[in-house]
């Protein structure tokens, strides 16, 4: 594709998200790519980037949009972009944009007009930051939560929410059941992938540049799997040991059954639930080709029987793990379009669910043994609010606290703070 192309292609794609405010911002990108097979992967990789870093300027180009009295368009959008953070000059964008085959219209010229303005200097600033903005629009804080995380991180907000504009690093745990870390690391690097081993995960590596692992070796044979060190972490202080029970009750596509199983080596338990019948079948098989498909029973919530079944399970299990649905708001990183567009439940309703969670599998636990809350919120409300409550009425459960670096009582992780998603996690033990 041509220069052109791929900035119309980019302004397609935007206008698509706007007109799918349900839809996620990857799943309308995948949709777009998916029928145009012309597209090259440079292409493809090019034009994606370019999206996702315009979303991660959604209020500061929303506040230069309204700075020059311009219509908010993902065409204006696009432009100011081009103009701001990558430098391209009043010549270049003719160019670019000159109403050739698969190329943007022509520039207005109220186009043209703002264009000189910000080429001329005749702004503030430098780039698409500006010195009058609100820190929260700068941070690219949403009203909806502004608040709230004002309130909780206090003085280190704007250090807080500026790391969470970074794009979030790729990180990677090794299946220690079928290859140690060094082993894993060596084969990575033959296949041109340089690795670190993670400070928080004790199965964590983190690529040190940008890596296709499809085709690696140690991918193939199901020794890595793509995991955010924050998560791997939630899954340590589960702290099983081989020959345990334990239920992973909002399991999903089992990214962290995964790791119980593998930290398990293969003996004991582990029930996978969910109410997503289609995610568990990602489980399967990603269980499968990790060798631990032995020991890991899977059962859908949504089936009448396996909900009876869960009701006969009491003092059961010695850990039981809830990572449960919530905002999501510590995934800012990796899906910026979720600072402004809610996809499910609001808050309130979501911590009504959290609440009914905990209280459906606290019986389930062991005397003796610990349930795990978590969540990849920033919000109070969906942690340590959470727990209080939970705590108050079931006098029976007791907080283990956590290292202080990891943010005791509680493990808070945050990207400013551990360079990881944002992550709370709380762990609770049934008293004897």
């Amino acid at each position: 594709m041509k220069p052109a192309s791929r900035i119309q292609a980019t302004i397609d794609v935007l206008e698509k998200i706007a007109a799918n405010a349900r839809v996620p911002m990857d799943s309308v990108i995948g949709d777009y790519m998916r029928v145009r097979r012309y597209i090259g992967s440079k292409d493809r990789s090019e034009i994606a980037e370019r999206i996702y870093n315009i979303a991660r300027c959604h209020a500061r180009l929303g506040w230069w949009l309204e700075k020059f009295s311009v219509e908010d368009t993902p065409r204006n959008r696009v432009l100011l972009w081009l103009i701001l953070t990558e430098g391209v000059d009043e010549k270049r964008l003719k160019d670019l944009f000159d109403a050739s085959k698969y190329a943007p219209d022509e520039l207005s010229p109220q186009e043209i007009h703002y264009v000189k303005l910000i080429k001329e200097g005749k702004y503030s600033g430098g780039g698409i930051d500006h010195y009058d903005m609100p820190v929260e629009i700068k941070v690219e804080c949403p009203p909806l939560y502004e608040d709230k995380l004002k309130a909780y991180f206090g003085d280190s907000f704007e250090s807080e929410m500026s790391a969470m504009l970074q794009p979030a690093t790729l990180d990677l745990r090794v299946n220690t059941f079928l290859a140690s870390k060094e082993k894993v690391m060596n084969y990575l690097e033959a296949d041109g992938v340089k690795t670190k081993e993670t400070a928080l995960s004790p199965w964590g590596l983190r690529c040190e540049s940008k890596a296709y692992l499809a085709k690696t070796k140690a991918f193939g044979k199901g020794w890595i799997e793509i995991q955010d060190e924050g998560s791997q972490a939630i899954a340590t202080m589960c702290n099983v040991k081989p020959g345990m029970q334990v239920l992973d009750y909002c399991a999903g596509a089992g990214g962290k059954t995964l790791a119980l199983g593998a930290a398990m080596q293969r003996k004991g338990r582990i029930v996978a639930m969910d109410n997503d019948e289609r995610r568990l079948k990602k489980g399967r098989d990603r269980y499968k080709k990790a060798q631990i498909a032995d020991i890991i029973e899977v059962r859908c919530i949504e089936d009448e029987k396996n909900r009876k079944w869960l009701k006969r399970q009491k003092g059961k299990f010695d850990v039981v793990l809830t990572d449960v649905p919530c905002t999501g708001t510590g995934t800012w990183r990796r899906n910026p379009d979720m600072r402004w567009r809610v996809f499910g439940p609001s808050l309130e309703e979501l911590t009504e669910i959290q609440a009914e969670i905990l209280s459906k599998v606290a019986p389930l636990v062991k005397q003796d043994g610990r349930l795990v809350y978590a969540t990849c919120s920033l919000l109070p409300d969906e942690n340590e609010v959470q727990i209080e409550k939970f705590l108050k009425s079931h006098e029976d459960f007791e907080i283990v606290p956590v290292p202080e670096n990891l943010g005791s009582p509680f493990m808070r992780l945050t990207p400013h703070r551990h360079g990881t998603d944002g992550f709370f996690t709380a762990i609770l033990h049934r008293r004897v």
